[in-house]
């Protein structure tokens, strides 16, 4: 046996369709379309979840539930929450994380004034309150924003 008289097993090598090549091809005029009809036409053709013109079943199912758009990390913090870190002579959000009050990621925190303070205070945060301010001030604390 030669090498030139190798050939590939019968029905392993399949020719390629050509269509639109006239009527001598065998797959002219309609190019194997068919004649009228949705996938006879050019274009988008189905799309998912089409089932023939009856009511999809995805518009069939009832509607439940309500999801909530996912928060950005917004955190506020009150006087109450601040009264667990004694003996700090300033407040920051990192620390604020480090101690466990703010939990998740830390993009915004705005320090609002319920409870009290008596200890004079430099927090520093993203949003302060008007009565925190107000309260923070009137002890000699400092509130300073962090842009």
């Amino acid at each position: 046996m030669k090498i030139e008289d190798l050939r590939p097993a019968v029905g392993a090598k399949k020719r390629r369709k050509i269509v639109g090549r006239g009527p001598g091809s065998g797959h002219g005029k309609t190019s194997t379309r068919g004649h009228k009809g949705q996938m006879s036409r050019t274009g988008k053709g189905i799309t998912p979840g089409f089932e023939g013109g009856q009511m999809p079943l995805i518009r069939k199912m009832p509607k439940r539930g309500f999801n909530k758009r996912p928060t950005k990390g917004y955190h506020i913090v009150n006087f109450e929450k601040l009264a667990k870190l004694k003996k700090q002579s300033s407040i920051t959000p990192d620390l604020l994380k480090e101690k466990g009050i703010i939990k998740g990621p830390v993009n915004f925190v705005k320090i609002l004034g319920d409870g009290q303070i008596n200890v004079p205070i430099t927090i520093k945060a993203h949003a302060f309150s008007k009565t925190a301010r107000e309260k923070i001030t009137s002890v000699g604390g400092k509130c300073e924003i962090i842009d």
